[in-house]
């Protein structure tokens, strides 16, 4: 005759699960008292979940948001989705300076002590640095990915965010000594020529982990910002080719796939290319302007990380 299948005890499972989980006992303090292995009680908890017996919830404390991570996270692909709780009709300052703390946060969390790391630009990775606490990296190295941006006095200039970060981190440094925009290809040729411009550029492909910021075509975007940088021209010819926001000064459209103009040709600093071969790109970006953008960089494939506010999270979901 066939074997009879081992009868559920309902007793011994509950009895292991109060001890566990109420009584707060250990599994060798269940062996101690039971008489049972440490195997058998591992199978027992187990079961005991499978069987119902046992129901973990989990209760996030007011202003996290593991739901709404999760589904972004599945819908987009990503590895890893933070929120921040940021007043939806606050300031893109006040939203910057918010990632900006989670940005520094995730950043000493996930930074390995040999990796390199690639920096962009804008208010969002400026936030970043302005919160990291000092600390000792010694065998790490800042890349700066983009060239200069803007006059040297600007708060988001890129040489300078990449110094600052050095020091907080007390690391290496590796600077791009270019602008990030030329007037023409002949110029851009001539930096990348330079033997320091050329040891930079060299770099990139080597990147383990890169923060970037997420730009848009609306309000505090690139087209209000010094016309040494960019000219509305420049931002007419993008957004006429279907652009919706930038990257590292690379403009993406809808899909994230790069916008061909001119302008590519006069920007010195790293490609889409190779922004997507990087192990981790954690996008640092949020406010109500950039939904566009930020959903067109997730399409792209062009971050693995995405690190912003609640309404803009809400609305990313809903697409």
């Amino acid at each position: 005759m066939p074997r009879a299948k081992n009868k559920i005890d309902f007793r011994l499972l509950t009895k292991v699960s109060k001890l566990y989980y109420e009584d707060d006992c250990n599994q060798d303090d269940i062996v101690a008292r039971l008489h049972i292995s440490r195997s058998t009680v591992s199978r027992l908890l187990a079961q005991a979940r499978e069987e119902g017996i046992v129901k973990i919830v989990v209760s996030p404390p007011t202003g996290i948001y593991p739901a709404l991570e999760a589904e972004i996270e599945r819908k987009y692909s990503v590895e890893e989705v933070v929120i921040v709780d940021a007043p939806a009709f606050n300031s893109p300052q006040a939203i910057a300076r918010e990632l900006g703390g989670a940005a520094a946060n995730y950043l000493l969390r996930v930074i390995a002590q040999d990796d390199l790391v690639g920096v962009s630009w804008g208010y969002t990775i400026r936030g970043m640095v302005a919160a990291l606490e000092p600390k000792n990296f010694p065998n790490v190295r800042i890349v700066q990915m983009t060239g200069g941006i803007g006059k040297p006095e600007s708060e988001a200039y890129a040489t300078e965010l990449c110094h600052e970060l050095a020091r907080t981190l007390s690391c290496k440094l590796a600077l791009l000594p270019a602008p990030g925009v030329v007037r023409n290809k002949q110029i851009r040729n001539v930096y990348l020529m330079d033997e320091h411009v050329r040891t930079a550029m060299n770099l990139l492909p080597g990147i383990t982990l890169a923060f970037v910021g997420i730009g848009s075509l609306n309000s505090y975007s690139l087209s209000v910002r010094d016309e040494t940088i960019l000219t509305q021209s420049d931002i007419d010819k993008v957004a006429a080719n279907g652009a919706v926001g930038d990257i590292a000064l690379r403009f993406i459209d809808a899909d994230g796939q790069a916008v061909q103009t001119g302008l590519n040709e006069r920007i010195i600093g790293i490609e889409l290319d190779q922004l997507r071969k990087i192990p981790r790109v954690v996008g640092v970006a949020g406010g109500m302007e950039k939904i566009e953008a930020i959903r067109a960089a997730l399409r792209g494939k062009l971050i693995k990380a995405l690190i912003t506010d609640r309404a803009t999270a809400e609305a990313l979901a809903k697409d």
